[in-house]
């Protein structure tokens, strides 16, 4: 390994200073980044150097934990772009796929590498070891649409399929698309919303970004960029190059392969990502997509992580390698050797991080050892009068400036009036870069970090609430909450099956008889075929699911039909309105009642009710979140309460 130059190592350097970098093809040493500091002292990194850092993790949480350093210490209006590129979060040769949440990011960042001049790509070192599709596949499949632009709809739609995206009748999740007419709805990987674009003929006449839960049409945009939506090729070219690698490479009839049949219909079987070098002649790394100006992060402790993953995927290939179902590649072709990794790693300028968890421990000479200390441990102890006591003695006498970080908006306001109980003037702040340009003596913020930060130079403090209640089991969730009921209605086709009876809002009970295509004088178009007495049919149009809902009366199998045209729904719904009047009215007037007579207003929340709930070990649910929040609204309100709550 080549030592780094004879330079004079700055004196004291803090995180938040410039930081000295090595030289191309030399390795600088950072120690002693306590807290959250090396979160910091990498954002600096980032800003400083004149090329993407790739910074490399021993495994996904640590990426996770890192992560919320850098999305707290650069600020949402940072110039310095954080990518991802997780994991597919899932055991070699798994037989099923990554969430398209997944896919999209890795896709995203693998487009956006090549030309990054500056940013922060975040990964594992197991992730680091996965062979990847070459970038020309990328960009070869990646294509713009612009308002104005000619789009026929019959050679839109193959071209949407060779890439990877699925028509469904409502595009929910990346990598799909639906086409009703002269509308086409579809959700680009690496893209926060899907875009609905209305044409005119085949002219684009506008592209739109529209909520997939409530189908409403937003901001204009006069283009949109298309990525591949996913890593394995499913053109009539990559599918004959698979069946000719896979005659190759295997032994035995191909045919009696579930894999091999699926593929070549065009289908994409799950796990399909671990059969990627059968279809391109060489397959990439990461290492292929980054400039030569890219500066390598790396954690202490990859080397072990590397040989372990390295050692346990060999063991799955011996298992696994024996079903003639499903053959396996060697682990060879899939994923790369930890010395070979290592290999690629050292043609870069580097900084290791050394692993360092004590004020007394000692840095060699080359490193740069950073002026940080280890941030205080300020347990709550729920049994005493006070229960925030060492909290509140260590800021009477720490002399710096302290920014307390709590986890959401809510436990903030606890926190502060918590603070002003007690004597203290804490100030409302934005983010971390608010504290640092200020000059407030105490300021409260949130945000999801877990390590505070103890700085010398200058003289600052950062607590967090694990430093107060202790770590929390966080479930991260990738896809994001709907807002929407989605017990109350048919969201996806794939809801219903053939037979069953559904209801119509309008002509009420009949029997779903499948999808059909039917031209209308706007192109062909997708309706649901319903059946009703006497055999009547009714067609919808799949942008008309919401009107359809599921029946839930009898046995289906005896589930009345309705004939179209008669008085039957129209009676049955009137006399159900009616039931419906006498029952509102007698809740009305029970509620009217309980209205009038005056509950018991419990006290708002306190530091003991905040002690209580920090001790829950996991992250709530949105469901469960929101019903502790209701709850405790109604008993801090002087109505009486008439709730029951379910598990």
């Amino acid at each position: 390994m080549n030592s780094p130059p004879d330079l004079p190592q700055p004196a004291d350097p803090s995180p938040l200073k410039p930081v000295w970098l090595p030289e191309p093809g030399h390795e600088t040493v950072w120690s002693h980044l306590l807290g959250s500091s090396r979160g910091l002292a990498i954002a600096q990194a980032a800003r400083l150097h004149p090329g993407p850092l790739l910074v490399v993790c021993q495994d996904a949480r640590s990426v996770q934990h890192l992560d919320d350093e850098l999305h707290f210490y650069l600020g949402e209006n940072n110039t310095v772009p954080l990518l991802p590129f997780p994991d597919w979060e899932s055991l070699p040769y798994d037989a099923f796929s990554p969430h398209p949440d997944i896919i999209s990011e890795r896709l995203l960042t693998l487009y956006r590498l090549p030309e990054l001049k500056q940013g922060i790509v975040l990964v594992a070192a197991t992730t680091l070891q996965h062979r990847l599709v070459p970038p020309a596949y990328v960009s070869g499949h990646t294509f713009l649409l612009e308002t104005g632009q000619t789009l026929k709809i019959e050679a839109f739609r193959p071209r949407l399929s060779q890439a990877g995206y699925h028509a469904v009748a409502q595009v929910v999740e990346p990598g799909e698309y639906a086409i009703r007419g002269g509308l086409v709805d579809v959700y680009p990987v690496g893209a926060t919303t899907p875009y609905r674009l209305d044409l005119f003929g085949d002219t684009i006449e506008s592209i739109r970004v529209f909520d997939p839960d409530t189908q409403r049409s937003g901001d204009r945009l006069t283009a949109m960029r298309l990525l591949p939506a996913r890593e394995a090729p499913l053109n009539a070219e990559a599918i004959q190059r698979f069946r000719q690698s896979y005659r190759v490479e295997f032994e035995g009839d191909p045919q009696k392969s579930t894999l091999y049949r699926e593929v070549s219909k065009g289908a994409a079987p799950a796990g399909i990502e671990y059969y990627l070098p059968l279809f391109f002649e060489t397959t990439a790394t990461l290492f292929d997509y980054l400039p030569d100006s890219t500066l390598c992060v790396l954690e202490d402790g990859l080397t072990n992580s590397m040989e372990t993953f390295w050692r346990d995927t060999g063991e799955r290939y011996r298992v696994l390698r024996t079903d003639p179902e499903r053959p396996i590649l060697s682990p060879a072709r899939l994923f790369l050797e930890p010395e070979v990794l290592q290999s690629a790693l050292d043609g870069y300028q580097r900084i290791r991080l050394s692993v360092m968890t004590t004020d007394g421990e000692q840095a060699k000479d080359s490193d740069i050892h950073f002026a940080t200390r280890l941030p205080p441990v300020l347990p709550v102890n729920p049994k005493a009068d006070v229960p925030h006591l060492a909290l509140f003695d260590w800021l009477n006498t720490f002399e710096g400036r302290v920014l307390v970080v709590a986890e959401t908006a809510g436990r903030r306001e606890v926190l502060r009036r918590l603070l002003f109980d007690h004597g203290f003037e804490p100030v409302a702040c934005d983010n971390w870069q608010a504290f640092l340009d200020g000059d407030m003596r105490l300021a409260l913020t949130d945000a999801g970090l877990e390590k505070g930060l103890l700085l010398d130079t200058p003289h600052l403090a950062v607590v967090t609430e694990p430093q107060l209640y202790g770590e929390r089991a966080a479930q991260r969730r990738r896809r994001r909450e709907s807002a929407r009921d989605l017990s109350a209605i048919i969201r996806d086709l794939a809801e219903l099956h053939l037979n069953d009876p559904v209801v119509h809002e309008n002509h009420g009970v009949g029997r779903y008889r499948g999808l059909q295509m039917l031209d209308v004088g706007d192109g062909p178009t997708e309706f649901l075929t319903l059946e009703y007495q006497d055999g009547d049919k009714l067609y919808v149009p799949v942008t008309d699911l919401a009107r359809i809902s599921r029946y839930t009366g009898t046995h289906p199998d005896q589930a009345p039909l309705h004939k179209l045209g008669g008085d039957a729904w129209e009676k049955a719904k009137r006399r159900a309105r009616e039931k419906a009047w006498d029952a509102a009215v007698e809740l009305l007037e029970v509620q009217a009642l309980r209205a009038s007579r005056p509950g018991h207003a419990f006290p708002t929340r306190d530091e003991h009710y905040e002690v209580f709930s920090s001790a829950f070990p996991f992250e709530e649910t949105p469901d469960q979140a929101r019903v502790i929040e209701e709850v405790l609204a109604d008993m801090e309100s002087a109505r009486p309460m008439d709730r029951l709550v379910c598990g």
